[in-house]
């Protein structure tokens, strides 16, 4: 928990992962549903939020797989066409999520995948951005993730301020210091 008061850092962690019990849990009803004995037995497989699987995980109660957002068929369609995916409706919260999931499993093929992701994406989000009006939002925002929507709007901000200061806004602006006189030097 790295960042600890991020509401961002908070809803990525609230995505649910598979895990498989290693151990059987007693008093833990809620989690299996299924179940009306309120415990989990040892090999069963049950949705997490991230931040309860990286936990029992580091405990080694738990073994943590992979969420449906990091499957073979996104990966595919990922590597075939980044830009036009849509993140958004499989996680909102793609890449950090991402990051902590290689992180707790060590498995390192989902790193590339993210790469290859963000870097295309990445140039098209700024395309998009510089391009269009700023009245008018382009039907691929539905298709960003979260951290992706934040880069949009900075660069449209950018944007704007650039073309306001093109178009007469302060030049340069003199420095208060500058305003004082010295004293003589005697």
């Amino acid at each position: 928990m790295a960042k600890y008061y991020d509401i961002d850092d908070i809803l990525a962690e609230d995505e649910l992962v598979p895990a498989i019990f290693k151990v059987a849990a007693n008093e833990v009803g809620l989690i299996d549903s299924s179940d009306d004995t309120n415990k989990v037995e040892s090999g069963s497989k049950v949705e997490l939020p991230f931040w309860l699987a990286s936990e029992l995980h580091l405990r080694q109660a738990v073994s943590v797989g992979f969420p449906r957002c990091f499957n073979k068929r996104t990966q595919e369609e990922i590597k075939a066409d980044a830009a036009h995916v849509d993140l958004r409706n499989r996680c909102p919260y793609f890449y950090e999520l991402g990051c902590k999931i290689v992180l707790l499993t060590g498995d390192k093929s989902i790193g590339p995948v993210l790469l290859v992701a963000f870097m295309t994406r990445y140039k098209e989000v700024l395309i998009k951005a510089h391009t269009t009006s700023l009245t008018v939002a382009p039907k691929s925002l539905t298709l960003l993730t979260n951290e992706e929507t934040k880069l949009y709007e900075a660069a449209r901000s950018s944007t704007a301020a650039m073309k306001k200061w093109r178009m007469g806004g302060p030049r340069l602006q003199k420095a208060s210091v500058l305003g004082r006189k010295r004293k003589p030097v005697q």
